[in-house]
């Protein structure tokens, strides 16, 4: 068959993944598992808890970063431009960095959101400042 090594490739990807559900299934019953014991043994000390009005923590998000770690990138990004750079720029090479999807604009945008917000907590610290040019995006640059 000529197309036999697609084939393949094919059959290793969904063994892979078929493998990778199989897994989160466990997990999800270990967890479920867990959560049940963690009632009962609510219920041993106080039989009367209504463990249903105990709202679930948020998990978190997605692409979170460390504390400090997006400031680091978007000073490192400022400090390597030739030019002022927009907020899509750092959060495309934030993506890289991470090695993330730059086609998952969701992925892109939430970045941008947040390389934004460094950036406005830099500008009020006196580190960047704002450059108008034509476009969407603002450029940024370092107060040097």
């Amino acid at each position: 068959m000529e197309n036999e090594h697609v084939l393949s490739g094919l059959m290793k990807k969904r063994a892979e993944l078929a493998g990778q559900i199989e897994h989160t299934q466990r997990q999800l019953q270990q967890l479920v598992m867990d959560l049940d014991h963690i009632d009962h043994a609510i219920r041993i000390i106080d039989p009367q808890a209504d463990v249903s009005l105990v709202k679930p923590r948020q998990y978190p998000a997605r692409h979170a970063a460390y504390k400090g770690e997006m400031q680091r990138h978007v000073l490192h990004c400022l400090r390597n431009a030739s030019e002022p750079v927009t907020s899509l720029d750092i959060a495309r090479s934030v993506a890289s960095s991470r090695g993330m999807d730059q086609n998952d604009q969701r992925a892109i945008v939430l970045l941008r959101k947040r390389v934004g917000a460094c950036l406005y907590k830099l500008v009020a610290k006196g580190f960047v400042r704002e450059v108008p040019q034509p476009g969407e995006y603002k450029g940024w640059e370092l107060v040097r």
